[in-house]
């Protein structure tokens, strides 16, 4: 890895978050223009919170909030049964 990449590593985070100021977005954008190794990581990186995004968001399958309730109910011991 080069300086380059050493400098969009610390700013990958925030260039994802865009919470990053005007100079060094055009920092992060020049090297991910140039830099492959770090264009990828970019790409995993920004898959990888849509992943995120979306699997947080997916609802329990159906009756499992009612079999969650229910244990919530019962004896503790009527958690072994799951």
């Amino acid at each position: 890895m080069s300086e380059g990449c050493d400098k969009c590593e610390k700013l990958l985070q925030g260039y994802l978050d865009r919470e990053l100021s005007l100079e060094e977005v055009e920092v992060a954008e020049m090297h991910l223009d140039e830099c492959d190794y770090c264009r990828r990581r970019y790409r995993f990186e920004a898959s990888l919170r849509q992943y995120v995004r979306t699997s947080a968001v997916e609802r329990m399958p159906p009756g499992l909030m009612a079999k969650l309730a229910q244990l919530r109910t019962t004896d503790p011991g009527a958690s072994a049964s799951l």
